[in-house]
């Protein structure tokens, strides 16, 4: 039986294939496209394909999810920890390292999503991302289990309705100790779109500073690419920093990845306010001691 979906009045035009990937499986989306199992507004469609509120998608490749309430907790595999699971939705504490979906070099099963399908295969159940962190940064991310779920929690990221913090040990001494960096980025289609990240400084070391940043938006590499138009980009950061800087800065504090830490996420589920934290991982943690000891302080974070 074909599935319809009409595009929400709320959402930005964006290629058909971006707008399926973040409601189903990539390796289902990539059949769709493959079996030319799929129509935009009754007609053949490829992946870029620019779809629009009001738009209507058929799909003619059954895809069923199936909820299984007796089974078992699922343990979670090597790489993040499951810190709050319900029936709905899971947050994920990710390790620095492991991409959050398969790409151009890297294997389904080796990703996030990856291995939590495989993870919940057994209970019916398909982990959807709702929004991404890149690969080198660690911390907290929100999965849901379902389509209807995944669409509502979409909403409130992109409305601005969730609260995320990062740690991040970005190269100089900023100007001032807090501030906001407000400067367009390229958007989902190639074209310039707003982006705003909130900053306060947390602690200052001699060349670096540990900054707690608050994203207004969600734009890929935000907080990177924010940061490196300052003249300050994360430490560590290989596409984005400063090569000869990180370096230095491997070899004296030992360091091999970006020093960026999703650590906070907050929002409004199930009738109150829920906060999730997940600490400074032991690398990064390591690093700042370093720096403290470097400077002759016995401070830590």
């Amino acid at each position: 039986m074909a599935r319809e979906i009409v595009i929400p009045q709320t959402e930005a035009p964006k290629r058909l294939e971006n707008f399926l990937k973040k409601r189903f499986p990539i390796g289902y989306v990539r059949k769709l496209f493959r079996r030319n199992s799929i129509r935009l507004n009754g007609k053949r469609s490829g992946p870029d394909e620019i779809v629009r509120a009001g738009d209507r998608i058929t799909l003619f490749l059954p895809f069923e999810e199936k909820r299984r309430s007796n089974a078992k907790p699922t343990p979670a595999p090597r790489g993040f920890k499951i810190l709050f699971e319900d029936d709905d939705i899971l947050i994920i504490n990710k390790q620095a390292g492991i991409a959050v979906h398969e790409g151009k070099e890297i294997l389904k099963r080796h990703s996030l999503l990856g291995m939590l399908e495989a993870a919940y295969r057994s209970r019916g159940i398909v982990p959807r991302l709702v929004h991404r962190i890149d690969k080198e940064t660690s911390g907290l991310l929100v999965v849901a289990k379902s389509t209807s779920v995944v669409e509502d929690l979409e909403k409130r990221f992109e409305g601005g309705e969730v609260e995320k913090e990062y740690l991040a040990l970005v190269a100089g001494r900023l100007s001032a100790r807090e501030g906001s960096i407000d400067f367009p980025l390229p958007g989902r289609e190639g074209s310039p779109v707003s982006a705003l990240t909130h900053y306060r400084v947390e602690r200052e070391y001699a060349q670096t500073t540990l900054v707690r940043v608050r994203m207004a938006t969600g734009r890929m590499h935000q907080v990177r690419l924010h940061f490196a138009k300052l003249g300050h980009p994360i430490v560590m950061d290989v596409k984005y920093g400063d090569f000869t800087f990180n370096r230095q800065f491997r070899k004296t504090h030992g360091l091999k990845r970006q020093f960026l830490h999703a650590s906070t996420i907050a929002l409004e589920y199930r009738g109150k306010k829920r906060k999730w934290t997940a600490p400074l991982p032991d690398d990064v943690a390591a690093a700042l001691r370093s720096l403290a000891e470097a400077a002759g302080s016995n401070s830590h974070l």
